[in-house]
């Protein structure tokens, strides 16, 4: 009988390691803010989030959506200290590792540009698939 029950326990420590290994912590970044320092802070927060093992989506809004465009303003392009990234730079790398990045669906009609204008990878949002992922109960929202 103790084998058996060693056995039993052994199983489920496993099971339960190898379902704890499959989900990943979820975290879900909005940012909308013009303010280059603001932009990123929430970009470098989400790169540590995606370095920690989380699955990281970005949606950009705003003034924020300027980020996405291949000729983007100088603002989304300044170097600030003290690794001398911009708010761009770092999020072409957050896509490099994994992380989704997307402008929110008012963005580009309301800013006159096309989906051409955005960067490679970045597409619009679609508001049914972004307030699923809010509801999640397991997705940590941040606002910037």
């Amino acid at each position: 009988m103790r084998i058996l029950t060693a056995i039993l326990l052994l199983a489920s420590t496993i099971s339960l390691n190898t379902f704890a290994a499959d989900t990943k912590p979820k975290l879900m970044s909005f940012i909308t803010s013009e303010n280059t320092q603001t932009q990123l802070m929430g970009m470098v927060l989400s790169l540590q989030a995606l370095k920690q093992g989380a699955q990281v989506d970005i949606l950009l809004c705003g003034p924020a959506g300027d980020i996405a465009l291949v000729d983007a303003p100088a603002s989304v392009l300044t170097q600030l200290k003290p690794n001398n990234m911009s708010p761009q730079s770092l999020m072409k790398n957050i896509m490099k590792m994994g992380g989704k990045v997307q402008v929110c669906a008012l963005y580009l009609p309301n800013k006159g540009v096309k989906k051409t204008d955005l960067i490679e990878g970045i597409t619009p949002a679609l508001p049914p698939h972004i307030a699923k992922k809010m509801l999640d109960t397991e997705t940590k929202v941040i606002s910037f």
